[in-house]
């Protein structure tokens, strides 16, 4: 690497900030006095990936999901279309200048028609019999996952120069690029010949390799680079730019004035709030920083002078509860008399459950019962009752919907989580399902009722985090 890479940050942008680019100018780029030694990780304009694959959370078909199930009428034509109008409309909202407007018209003519055209070719090749479109999807979708970060990424760029910064796009994507690469080999060559003393590249999220990155990570593939890149270069921090704080709990439920930023937690924590949907970081992203020993932090892309929550090693303070969130599940119940004292019935379920790409948050089990809480859709699940239906036709398969409540901290012993949240659950009017903490005592978690979710959050909160504002202490 160069020795101009040297005391550099590396430094990520999440899509729904990203459509909100030009009030970044000056709190985060500072176009003004441009501040260099600084590397920009970008993910796609907010919902473009939603069109170009499937929507996240609705599952609404985008160009892959219409292309790989082959619907009606070439579906997939028509989604790609409106890529094509929402990447207009994206970066029509940020970019001013004529030229930039018509370069950017451009950018997205060239990649949209490009991806039409190997679509096309790809289903013409298949219809002889020789070749299976099954055996394309995963690429197809790699193909399909670059276009939004290469767009953003673009566009950032024309904007940035157009304020007098030097930026650089550093296209990772793959495009019309014929050479095979593991990710570190893209990354090293994309970044080859940069002084970041002089430069600020704008690097896309998605990078296409060998080893497939929507294939490894699916959605979360953007903040796997952005780790890599930081790891890769040795920066001096990485930093994720959000629209919000990482915070006790979502204002929106528990009132802005009762919240509280977190400020300093630790990658145990960050793992807990990935594993219950919130994203913080990949957990694969964070692994890539702990090794490397690069610290994150979190912060408000629209609060300049707050310096976020930071997040490392640091040896955790005990007896602190620092988050309460929550999550929709399904309760996934497995019951069979002939279970107890059989070994294999946890080993099946699971490799169900993997088959069918459901995320298991928690599981719990007896002598006769597995129960998997399972973040997935209900079609998925159905098609693992029906799975398991097969191998044990004796067995009673529940699926029953419900929510997992989590409170989270660094190390949450004497702090009687468990007792106390039960108590202020039972005081809201909440029934728990389930309660459960493991020996880590990192998180304690509680299953309620779909409806009782928000109910959940805001008396756990209130209980753990008072009106103060001060952290919860050690109960003696």
């Amino acid at each position: 690497m160069s020795s101009t890479f040297q005391n550099h940050t590396v430094e990520k942008i999440g899509g729904t900030s990203m459509s909100r680019l030009a009030e970044l100018l000056e709190p985060l780029f500072r176009v003004n006095a441009p501040d260099y030694n600084r590397i920009f990780v970008v993910s796609a304009f907010g919902g473009i990936t939603n069109l170009l694959l499937e929507h996240k959370k609705s599952q609404e078909p985008g160009v892959y999901a219409h292309f790989s199930n082959e619907t009606e009428d070439h579906g997939w034509m028509s989604a790609l279309t409106r890529v094509d109008a929402a990447m207009r409309e994206a970066h029509e909202a940020v970019l001013t200048h004529p030229a930039d407007q018509a370069q950017a018209a451009d950018f997205v003519r060239d990649r949209i028609e490009g991806a039409r055209s190997c679509l096309i070719d790809l289903q013409r090749l298949c219809s002889y019999g020789h070749f299976r479109l099954s055996q394309h999807m995963a690429i197809t979708r790699e193909l399909l996952s670059g276009l939004g970060e290469s767009h953003s990424a673009f566009v950032t760029a024309l904007l940035l120069r157009r304020h007098g910064v030097n930026a650089r796009v550093v296209d990772l994507s793959g495009w019309r690029d014929e050479r095979e690469m593991t990710l570190d080999e893209r990354i090293l060559d994309g970044l080859q010949g940069i002084d970041l003393t002089t430069e600020m590249p704008i690097v896309t999220g998605y990078a296409q390799c060998v080893e497939g990155l929507m294939n490894k990570y699916d959605r979360g593939y953007s903040e796997v680079t952005f780790s890599q890149i930081a790891a890769l270069t040795r920066a001096r921090e990485a930093i994720i730019h959000k629209e919000f704080h990482l915070s006790s709990a979502d204002p929106k439920l528990v009132g802005a004035d009762n919240v509280r930023k977190l400020g300093h937690t630790n990658y145990d924590v960050a793992d807990q709030l990935s594993n219950m949907g919130m994203e913080a970081i990949h957990p694969t992203a964070a692994k890539a920083l702990r090794q490397a020993e690069v610290s994150l932090r979190v912060t408000n892309a629209f609060e300049p002078l707050d310096p976020g929550t930071l997040i490392d090693e640091a040896e955790a303070e005990k007896g602190v509860a620092e988050i309460v969130t929550g999550l929709d599940i399904y309760a996934f119940e497995l019951f069979e008399q002939d279970m107890v004292g059989v070994k294999g019935y946890d080993a099946k379920v699971l490799e169900r459950l993997t088959r069918h790409a459901c995320r298991i948050v928690s599981k719990t089990s007896n002598a006769n019962t597995i129960t998997h809480y399972v973040d997935a859709s209900l079609s998925t699940i159905k098609k693992v009752e029906k799975d398991l239906s097969e191998v044990y036709p004796n067995a009673h398969i529940s699926v029953t919907s419900a929510a997992i409540v989590a409170v989270i901290g660094r190390d949450l012993r004497g702090l009687h989580v468990l007792e106390r949240g039960l108590g202020a659950l039972r005081k809201a009017g909440v029934e728990v399902i389930s309660a459960h903490q493991t020996t880590r005592t990192v998180d304690a978690q509680f299953v309620v009722g779909r409806e009782s979710l928000d109910r959940s959050i805001r008396a756990l909160h209130e209980t753990f985090m008072p009106k103060t504002g001060k952290v919860a202490k050690l109960v003696a």
